[in-house]
């Protein structure tokens, strides 16, 4: 029994080298009970970028030749040729003042000086190196005989190197650290030019980054945390019999009948070789408006504004101001050409060419739920994760032009049982990031919020609050008929205040609302027997917002071909739609979770923008 458990303990101790790369992850040190403190006298490779910095340098020790005690080790016998010339350069100066007199110069001392180069003296370099696999940092230490102290402070370099851990001789926040004896690569840093010389840099500025703010302790947390969501998704769908299912981003459809899309068109790129310069031409087929040329303007001018401030070199100063001037001038010609164009003009998207690439007016798909659809009429139950867009040129904190959407779909079921999944699916996201991303959490928890660990809690253990769209309308009308003395009737849509609202103040829990007026959500939705509502849902969270949104679809022919004809859809785009429903119809229902919300959600950020690697929204697509 003992030698089990001691080869357990044995076992325990063991590192693993990166199977790819031959370096040992800094997480599989770092993230142990002890802080890696069993490690030490392990040999390893690690690599990672340069966090901060600190270089000490030693005083030189006297060197005292035939002086010692017969219990003290032998002086050093390997002086240098170097150190003994520079040792007695006052007493050959002294011997030429006496040979070559007392006035004037001594060319010969300054040779001698000159000669014998005095060397920098020796200092110990101490790093904290993060590689992206955790929240801590390890202490690197680096004698300066191995690599140029110059090579190795700047924050942003990057190493790899080998040595033994060791426990950390200073108490702090690391117990261990790594004595380096090999220096494999140094990757330096243009650090005049580096976005993230300066510490605490803003989350609004670094957007300006977005390929290379992932290297920030707060973005790094961020993106751990939202590959633990993406895998705990699939998690769940996987563990309960769903199916993956890839839906396209190209479409001819719109997948809500009431949004604005983006269309894809080929003739943009021929167009703009007829005509010169290249940006006049897209900016005739709208490709490029005005106002997304003015918003780039605001952008540069804010860039010029901020560099003036911060003193930053001159060749980036210089570089943003003629970017702006540039800006500036095609604002002018667009806005001399929207003058001189007529009144009347066809849109793009009413425009058919047989020169296009696709045959009719394609567009980036904004929901993948009727695609989803017809696999799950096949293969029972499927989901989806991809990008979803919308051309909506609103400002809003919770919205991107391309955001991340995990859809569900269910054959054979109905509302109450969507509604029952998506509660599941959400606890269980919850509780996924809780127990698998602990040191991630510790962090949001003391540099963004707080509270967060607390509300992620409470969607795991509260019991979802159900109310109708009508009794969740007289709720809000209840307190704001009051303060505007204004009549809301039924019908009105519900405002992301509202949602907030119920969930916030009025039930103090999260919300799963139902029952929605048909003008409010999808065509496909069905149609209740009252003849006014649908059988869609929402789940509102508190100090979140409206989460997933999901429905019961029409599997009724009839009425379905009657919403698409009072919503004045063009009926030739939904007939494969409606073969579904002539071909072995069968009740079916699903829910879209908003995914990048669910990030902001889980790490207490205020903006979608922070959560998203790229994120592109109105006027801003810069990679």
């Amino acid at each position: 029994m003992e030698s089990e458990q001691a080869m357990a303990a044995t076992v325990s101790t063991q590192l693993t080298t990166f199977k790819y790369s031959n370096r040992v992850l800094l997480k599989t040190i770092l993230e142990r009970r002890d802080g890696g403190l069993e490690l030490a006298g392990e040999r390893v490779v690690v690599g990672g970028w340069v966090k901060s910095s600190k270089e000490v340098r030693k005083e030189p020790v006297p060197l005292i030749v035939g002086d010692h005690r017969p219990d003290e080790p032998e002086p050093r016998s390997d002086v240098s040729c170097a150190e003994i010339l520079q040792s007695r350069i006052p007493f050959l100066r002294a011997i030429v003042k006496i040979l070559g007199g007392s006035g004037g110069h001594y060319p010969l001392g300054e040779k001698l000086e000159a000669a014998v180069h005095k060397p920098p003296p020796p200092s110990t370099v101490f790093l904290k190196v993060s590689d992206g696999s955790c929240v801590a940092t390890l202490q690197v230490v680096v004698e300066s005989s191995l690599a140029p102290p110059s090579q190795l402070l700047h924050t942003g370099t990057c190493i790899i190197v080998e040595g033994l851990l060791q426990q950390s001789l200073v108490h702090g926040t690391n117990v261990i650290e790594l004595r380096v004896d090999k220096v494999h690569h140094i990757g330096t840093v243009d650090y005049s030019k580096y976005s993230l010389a300066k510490k605490r840099v803003p989350l609004d500025k670094l957007r300006d980054f977005c390929h290379i703010r992932a290297r920030t302790t707060t973005v790094a947390s961020v993106m751990r945390i939202r590959n633990a969501l993406d895998f705990a998704a699939h998690t769940f769908c996987q563990n309960h019999g769903f199916l993956s299912v890839q839906v396209p981003i190209l479409t001819t459809t719109d997948c809500k009948g009431f949004s604005e899309k983006f269309q894809v068109s080929s003739l943009f790129g021929k167009a703009g070789e007829k005509e010169k310069p290249h940006h006049k031409a897209i900016a005739e087929l709208e490709g490029v408006s005005l106002d997304v040329i003015k918003a780039a303007v605001k952008e540069k001018s804010n860039l010029v504004e901020e560099l003036k401030r911060t003193d930053s070199n001159k060749e980036a100063l210089d570089a943003a101001v003629q970017d702006l001037r540039k800006a500036n001038e095609l604002a002018s010609q667009l806005e001399a050409r929207e003058k001189t164009k007529p009144k009347t003009s066809q849109k793009v998207d009413n425009v058919i060419s047989s020169e296009d690439f696709f045959s009719s007016p394609t567009y980036l798909t904004c929901s993948g739920r009727m695609h989803l659809e017809s696999y799950a009429c096949a293969l029972g139950n499927v989901y989806s994760f991809g990008p979803r867009f919308q051309a909506d040129k609103e400002e809003s904190p919770k919205h991107a032009a391309e955001m991340w959407m995990f859809e569900v779909e269910l054959a054979f079921s109905q509302l109450e049982d969507a509604i029952n999944c998506a509660d599941d699916f959400l606890k269980f996201l919850c509780k996924w990031v809780l127990e698998n991303c602990h040191e991630d959490m510790k962090f949001v928890s003391q540099r963004i919020d707080k509270t967060r660990a607390d509300r992620l809690h409470s969607v795991i253990s509260s019991s979802f609050e159900r109310i109708s769209y009508t009794e969740a309308l007289d709720a809000i009308k209840k307190v704001t008929e009051k303060k505007i003395d204004t009549k809301i009737e039924w019908g009105a849509a519900l405002t992301e205040a509202d949602l907030s609202y119920l969930a916030d103040e009025i039930y103090k829990k999260p919300v799963i609302i139902y029952n929605y007026p048909k003008e409010a959500k999808p065509f496909y939705v069905r149609l209740n027997d009252d003849g006014k509502t649908v059988a869609a849902f929402d789940i509102v969270v508190p100090k979140a917002g409206k989460l997933i949104s999901g429905s019961q679809n029409e599997e009724r022919i009839t009425i379905l071909t009657t919403r698409v004809k009072e919503l004045g859809l063009a009926r030739e785009q939904y007939e494969w739609y409606l073969d579904l429903r002539r071909h072995g119809t069968v009740k079916h229902s699903g829910f879209s979770l908003e995914f990048d919300l669910m990030v902001l959600f889980s790490t207490g950020l205020t903006d979608v923008r922070d959560v998203i690697p790229f994120p592109r929204s109105y006027g801003k697509a810069n990679y």
